[in-house]
Formats: structure tokens, C-alpha cells, sequence
């Protein structure tokens, strides 16, 4: 996935947090830069943040989170995720595609409803916006979005974020993006035109997954 994200030409550096070394051997040999973190943090963010505050990234005022279980996260996603922050709109963003409703009671995919200036107004496994009153169906159905996990930061916004305590809904939800919400940080989404990208949450998705490598590494 690294090489992936590399080729698309978005980040001055792009390397890989970690706290397997089985991972890093893994990488290394085909040129990724690879470091090791603590195995204790509570969420990728903190994962992230660990290797951010090494002297030398620490002239980078916006870190990307390329999360590991998406990846095939698309170019618009990445660059959408990075223009809430550097644009000045936000100090954190990330990115949301139009959904199916299957998506809605489905709790391995993850929805987000947002506010008219694109500020996240909360993410959930359970099925958001939920509908009421069946006459407003076709509405529910243009709203229904589907999160894409990718994070990008500012620098003080990423160390705000971190050194809060896990919150109790992230851990109810098992969602750290919930911490800096309930912090009162604010979090832009940029909603891509495009179907939602597939992630790996399950065995199944796994499989899928092997399945298409191939053929995107042939392509990069």
C-alpha cells in the first residue's frame, strides 16, 4: 500500500508506523520506510502521532493517516482528507463516499452524517441518519454516507487529539475518530463522487482483497 500512496505524489514522505517487526522486515526490503512504536497506544492516531513527533518530521505541519486496513483508498480520497486541513477549513479531515442503504445495518462499515459546512457531526456502526418515518426514504437515501478511513491532521490538532483519554463513545463504538469529536475538535469530510472503496474487516473482505493486489500492483 505504501507504494501506492507514494506514486500518487501527495506527501513529501510517506512511510510506515508499526509496532510488528514483522511487518518492517516486511517492507524494508522493497524500500519502505519503516518505524517501530510502542505496542500500548489505544488507537492508529496515536500510533501515528508517536512517529510524527520524531525530530525529523517535526517541520511537517500536516501528517497523513493512510490507515492499513484500507488499502485501496483512492487518490480523491486522500487529497480530499488533506485540503479540509490545509485549505485552513479544519485542523483534522477525512473523507466519506455516498452509500448504499445495505451499508446502514451493516456494523463493520462505518457512516458519518455531517453538517452543511462539512464538519462531522458524528460517526457510528449503527445506522445513521436513521429513518423515522418511511415517507422520508428517498431523503435518508441521499444521506447516507459512507466513511473512508483516512485522517489528516495539523500538527497541534494531532497532539490536542492524543493527548486526550480514549472517550467513553469511542470505546463503546470501538471508533477513535469519536475522541476529538466529543473534545469539541473539529473534523472536515470531504465527501468523494465515487463508489465507497472496500476495506478489510472481515475474512471475506480478505480474500477480496488478495484477490485484487495483483492486478492494482500492476498498475502502480
Amino acid at each position: 500500500m505504501w507504494q501506492r500512496v507514494e506514486s500518487l505524489q501527495i506527501a513529501d514522505r510517506c512511510v510506515i508506523a508499526t509496532d510488528s517487526d514483522e511487518v518492517a522486515d516486511a517492507v524494508r526490503p522493497h524500500g519502505a520506510e519503516a518505524f517501530l512504536t510502542s505496542a500500548n497506544h489505544p488507537s492508529g492516531t496515536d500510533r501515528v502521532a508517536e512517529v510524527a513527533s520524531r525530530r525529523e518530521f517535526r517541520d511537517f505541519d500536516a501528517i497523513v493517516n493512510v490507515q492499513g486496513d484500507e488499502p485501496f483508498v483512492s487518490e480523491s480520497a486522500l487529497r480530499g482528507a488533506v485540503r479540509q486541513v490545509t485549505s485552513g477549513s479544519f485542523p483534522l479531515g477525512t473523507a466519506a463516499a455516498r452509500g448504499s442503504e445495505e451499508i446502514l445495518d451493516e456494523p463493520n462499515v462505518v457512516k458519518v452524517v455531517a453538517a452543511d459546512d462539512g464538519r462531522a457531526m458524528y460517526f457510528s456502526r449503527a445506522a445513521i441518519p436513521f429513518l423515522r418515518d418511511a415517507a422520508e426514504a428517498p431523503l435518508r437515501s441521499t444521506r447516507v454516507w459512507q466513511h473512508i478511513g483516512v485522517y489528516a491532521y495539523a500538527r497541534d490538532a494531532l497532539a490536542r487529539w492524543v493527548s486526550l483519554p480514549p472517550h467513553p463513545l469511542e470505546r463503546i463504538e470501538r471508533l477513535e475518530q469519536l475522541r476529538p469529536l466529543a473534545a469539541g475538535l473539529a473534523m472536515g469530510v470531504a465527501l468523494v463522487d465515487e463508489p465507497p472503496t472496500v476495506g478489510v474487516d472481515t475474512l471475506d473482505d480478505l480474500v477480496r482483497a488478495n484477490a485484487n493486489w495483483k492486478d492494482l500492483n500492476g498498475r502502480i
